[in-house]
């Protein structure tokens, strides 16, 4: 015969009704069913208050919490988070300290608390597991004060309302984290790029270094990746930093802060560019002076950044070569410059630059353009060698990589 299947109300019940009826004393009954005095008045008193509802198991959690979220405060949160709604539980804690101080210090609840409240509401979005790689041995140089290193890119395009792409160029301080431009290219070429860095250059000085990708018009395929904008960084006493192709991590900061951009001003777009580069600002400003940033101590960027001791000159320095024993000639619109009245080819990136010619035995010369090597002159052949040719002529003669220092107006 099977073993009968019976639940555990139905057994509470039994009992009940068992006591009710009086034929037995309660300790009896207390003993055959295998419950204390005290559990089973319990029973019949929920069974006198509630009837059957009354025997079911009840939670064992606290009726208060005093560590629970108060109700102003889980407001606060959800109220900063819906004005906010890319920002994290730790920027959420930090502006809330910062804007609505409250009397003793650590009052607002902890990151992880605010934390669960966003995902209770279902706010905030748990982030795909990424596959983890090793850091590249060879890191650029990291920019650890204001103006060290600035960064520039060009954030993915899109087309706004009346049809119109959008193209927002963007210029950021890698030690302060510090978004310096933010704005609507019409043209993306040299053209339209250099007066955005004249008025960057104008109101925030000159940084040491620049860091880009390797697309236009930050660099070419042309000599020595130069363009016509490196060349003109060159001139400024700018270092141009470029990231290996296909490595945007080498620029992760600035990347990160594209991630953010889109976020929140990208979706939907205006109607307008005019309407989009509004946006920009409101997103500037709040991103420099109000968003808390983890990388600098929940601080925000306007707090740690400050402009540049060097200015932008008036006027547009020239490469300076030494007079001993160099020559110096002038590249011509087609990208020739003269040697004995033998047109010789180098790069039109280079047209209307004077370049010095080093000396380096009586057929071989080391072309300049500033303090860059472009390349190795053969003044029998006039013309330049290419690359493999001068890998050869280097592992021949011996040659050393290293130049006679060149200055310039501005020196780097």
């Amino acid at each position: 015969m099977p073993w009968k299947e019976t639940f555990i109300v139905e057994e509470r019940l039994k009992f009940v009704l068992a006591c009710l009826q009086g034929d037995e004393p309660l300790a009896a009954l207390c003993r055959c069913f295998g419950v204390s005095r005290q559990t089973a008045y319990k029973w019949l008193a929920r069974y006198e208050q509630e009837g059957l509802s009354g025997l079911s198991d009840r939670s064992r959690a606290p009726h208060a919490h005093p560590n629970a979220l108060e109700e102003k405060m889980a407001s606060a949160v959800l109220t900063l988070r819906q004005a906010h709604p890319t920002w994290g539980p730790r920027k959420l804690r930090v502006v809330l300290e910062r804007e609505s101080p409250l009397p003793r210090k650590g009052f607002w609840p902890a990151a992880s608390t605010i934390g669960e409240l966003l995902h209770r509401r279902g706010l905030s979005v748990p982030r795909k597991r990424r596959r983890r790689v090793p850091l590249d041995a060879r890191p650029l140089s990291a920019g650890l004060f204001p103006n060290d290193l600035w960064c520039i890119d060009f954030k993915g395009w899109f087309r706004t309302g009346d049809g119109a792409r959008c193209d927002p160029l963007t210029l950021s301080d890698a030690a302060s984290r510090y978004l310096l431009r933010l704005q609507v290219a019409v043209d993306t070429g040299y053209a339209g790029v250099r007066p955005l860095l004249e008025a960057a250059f104008r109101e925030f000085g000159l940084p040491l270094a620049i860091r880009s990708d390797n697309g236009p018009p930050f660099a070419s395929r042309a000599v020595a990746g130069l363009s016509p904008l490196s060349i003109w960084w060159m001139k400024l006493g700018i270092a141009h930093q470029r990231i290996d192709p296909g490595c945007p991590q080498q620029n992760g900061s600035h990347e990160r802060m594209h991630l953010t951009l889109k976020g929140e001003t990208a979706k939907p777009p205006t109607s307008s560019l005019r309407g989009q580069q509004r946006r920009f600002d409101l997103f500037r400003g709040e991103f420099n002076f109000e968003r808390p940033h983890e990388a600098l101590a929940m601080a925000t960027p306007a707090s740690r950044y400050e402009p540049s001791t060097r200015a932008y000159p008036a006027r547009e320095p020239q490469f300076v070569y030494p007079e001993r024993s160099w020559v110096v000639r002038k590249v011509q619109h087609n990208g020739e410059f003269f040697w004995k009245e033998s047109p010789v080819f180098l790069s039109e990136v280079l047209r209307r630059e004077p370049i010095g010619l080093q000396p380096l035995d009586e057929r071989y010369w080391r072309t300049h353009l500033g303090r860059l090597d472009v390349g190795i002159f053969d003044s029998h052949r006039r013309r330049m060698l290419r690359r493999a040719e001068r890998r050869a002529w280097e592992r021949r003669v011996g040659e050393s990589t290293g130049a006679e220092e060149v200055s310039t107006m501005c020196p780097v």
